[in-house]
């Protein structure tokens, strides 16, 4: 019988640091800015940032380089860190509803819990304009600081969608003519020679583990990435921009 995880609450305020990922964040979400911090060498970059500061009243400070280390948590802040109000999660169901008739590709990311990795596919994701990033129900994972400076501000291009029970989701991705793909290593039809459904959810499973049984027969599709076999795979994040890749040239030409 499976262990059932205690519920834990959403925080309240997140950290963002790095500079596209703090400027994208403020273009689509200004409201949720609660802090800026930021480093004297950046006020050029972020004039529009502290006159709305200034406007709404949002506290905004000048700090040193090292404290601006300790406040983002990271040496990779960039000269600035927002404190936000954390991105909306959608349901599935409430992500379906929303998204528009036609193609579509999504991402189901099975065990993917590296967020630099998370961030990478993220940045990929926004760059072919993928619909959605699925996280599983009892993944603890979610955006951080460091997957959204490593997705360069494409964290605030691609929603992230929590799903409910997998066989559920499977059914609605399904009804909604979505058709499951699963990335594997081996055993998988090469990815060049396989036309891809216009609607598309690829399946991408963690480093080492790959994708789980369940999602595997689930699958109608299982694609692998031709190469010379001197490795014996890419990296999860490399590997996602290389099929997105894929079946953006084959909608776009």
């Amino acid at each position: 019988m499976p262990i059932k995880r205690p519920s834990v609450p959403a925080p309240r305020e997140q950290r963002l640091y790095g500079l596209n990922a703090c400027l994208a964040a403020f273009a689509r979400r200004p409201e949720s800015i609660r802090k800026v911090w930021l480093v004297e060498t950046r006020i050029p970059k972020l004039k529009a940032v502290l006159a709305y500061c200034g406007k709404q009243r949002v506290g905004y400070t000048v700090v040193a380089d090292d404290d601006l280390e300790r406040l983002s948590g990271s040496s990779h802040h960039e000269g600035v860190c927002f404190a936000v109000a954390p991105a909306k999660e959608h349901s599935l169901s409430a992500w379906l509803r929303e998204l528009p008739p036609g193609p579509a590709a999504a991402l189901w990311l099975d065990g993917v819990g590296n967020p630099h990795n998370f961030g990478a596919i993220l940045r990929s994701a926004a760059h072919f304009g993928v619909a959605g990033a699925m996280l599983p129900k009892e993944s603890e994972f979610s955006l951080s600081g460091a997957a959204a400076r490593v997705a360069e501000g494409g964290a605030e291009q691609v929603p992230i969608v929590r799903l409910g029970r997998t066989d559920n989701a499977i059914a609605q991705l399904q009804s909604a003519g979505f058709t499951l793909a699963a990335a594997v290593v081996r055993g998988g039809r090469a990815l060049y020679s396989t036309p891809l459904p216009e609607r598309l959810v690829l399946v991408i499973g963690a480093e080492q583990l790959g994708v789980t049984d369940e999602l595997a027969r689930a699958a109608t599709l299982r694609l692998a990435i031709p190469g010379t076999g001197h490795v014996e795979s890419l990296n999860v994040a490399a590997a996602t921009a290389v099929f997105l890749g894929e079946w953006w040239r084959q909608r776009h030409g």
